[in-house]
């Protein structure tokens, strides 16, 4: 297949360019700098893999939850890439790209999905591998809430970037949580199981999804969230 693929939904930016068998990737600082070098970028991985942006099957891009200059980024440079090259996007649930992250790096197969949603919060998906089908199963839709509040399933591990910030606060198991990101290679791996059952969007439905509606904390609630943190320090 050839497809290009990226994420700006957390600190790092990842894009990945596949042409057949071979895979071309760039990582590079995400969050405000990845408006400004994700199509430079991308447009140097495509000329190193000798592709055209009409050639693409897809553009694939981590649709959220995550950064929301990241998800605003992302879906903008998807739509105008796409619409101009007459191209389908395929957007995929970033919470989906850290299962498969996690599975890649560290052979996990029923994962708890766990980003850091800021403003003491995180999101949070359950998934299970189906061997037999070869996909993840998603057993819960992409839902936010407190550390403390989250419910580790039996059996299951987390996978994510939470666990420098929250640390003790997340649910202990068996196993101490696995670092993992949703990395464009991760959207690579997805893509072709989601593309064959038909998930491939015109260009204009290469939007976000937005898990928190509130984007920031008033001065009085950082300022409370502060005197919360001094007392309990």
């Amino acid at each position: 297949m050839k497809l290009l693929a990226f994420d700006t939904s957390t600190d790092p930016l990842s894009i990945a360019v596949q042409h057949g068998t071979q895979v071309w990737q760039y990582s590079g600082p995400g969050g405000a700098q990845s408006s400004a070098s994700l199509i430079p970028a991308i447009l140097d991985l495509l000329q190193q893999a000798g592709l055209t942006l009409a050639a693409l099957d897809a553009i694939v891009f981590g649709r959220g939850p995550g950064s929301f200059t990241g998800l605003r980024t992302a879906c903008a440079v998807a739509q105008g890439l796409a619409w101009g090259a007459q191209r389908p996007v395929l957007a995929i649930d970033t919470l989906l790209a850290v299962a498969e992250e996690a599975r890649a790096t560290h052979g996990a197969t029923e994962v708890l999905a766990v980003l850091d949603a800021r403003m003491d919060e995180v999101y949070h998906a359950p998934y299970r591998w189906d061997g037999a089908q070869q996909q993840w199963q998603a057993l819960a839709e992409c839902a936010l809430c407190a550390p403390e509040a989250l419910a580790l399933p039996a059996g299951f591990v987390i996978a994510g970037n939470a666990a420098p910030a929250y640390g003790a606060r997340l649910p202990s198991g068996p196993q101490a949580p696995l670092a993992a990101l949703p990395s464009a290679s991760a959207l690579l791996r997805l893509a072709p199981a989601l593309l064959a059952a038909g998930a491939a969007q015109p260009a204009d439905q290469a939007l976000p999804l937005y898990v928190r509606d509130k984007v920031a904390q008033t001065t009085a609630e950082r300022a409370a969230a502060r005197q919360a943190a001094q007392a309990g320090a």
